[in-house]
């Protein structure tokens, strides 16, 4: 996902980092699941298979993350209110204001993954999803994977693949307390990285 307008990007990234300001580590690691290493002064978390560090207190990154990416862990760090994983899966559209911008993430998964579906092989897309740390369960579903996109923030993909009566078709989910942790539009966010790593990465 490119930062199509920097300037206006650059106000979103300030202004996250700004609510952050001052806030105790402790306190942000409680509400998180993130690990903060006092004695060298930073975070460290994982997110799609990679190892982050946030500097406390300037919240810069390293590695330099992808801009979007970088704003919805700041987010996250900023609204998380460590509610328990309630372990039952929703779709976006049945996130708070969910109904338009969920629903076309929801719809957006299920076209990207068809067709892709038709350009690479099942193994390939599997590898893919391995490669960004995902952790493949049973389900269902011909192939299931959960993310660990942030601590508490876990994307759930369930993919069916064609045979000689259905085409492809798959389901992004989130897990039912992601309320607790990031908006509809930081949400969305998520699912678009994701679904971008899965096609170009």
């Amino acid at each position: 996902m490119s930062v199509k307008d920097n300037r206006m990007f650059a106000q979103m990234l300030l202004a996250a980092r700004a609510r952050l300001a001052g806030r105790k580590p402790q306190e942000i690691c409680k509400n998180t699941n993130i690990t903060y290493n006092e004695n060298n002064g930073f975070f460290l978390l994982e997110s799609l298979g990679r190892d982050v560090k946030i500097q406390y207190p300037d919240f810069t990154f390293t590695p330099e993350q992808e801009g979007w990416h970088q704003l919805v862990i700041l987010h996250y760090m900023d609204l998380a209110d460590g509610a328990a994983l309630e372990n039952r899966l929703i779709s976006f559209s049945q996130l708070k204001d969910g109904m338009v911008r969920g629903g076309g993430l929801d719809r957006k998964c299920e076209a990207v993954i068809g067709s892709l579906l038709k350009q690479i092989t099942e193994d390939t897309l599997i590898a893919r999803c391995l490669s960004l740390g995902g952790q493949r369960i049973q389900t269902n579903a011909d192939f299931t994977v959960v993310f660990p996109f942030l601590p508490n923030f876990p994307v759930t993909l369930k993919v069916w693949f064609a045979d000689e009566e259905f085409d492809a078709s798959a389901r992004m989910l989130l897990d039912a307390s992601a309320d607790h942790y990031l908006t509809i539009e930081d949400a969305v966010t998520v699912g678009e990285i994701l679904l971008e790593k899965l096609l170009y990465e």
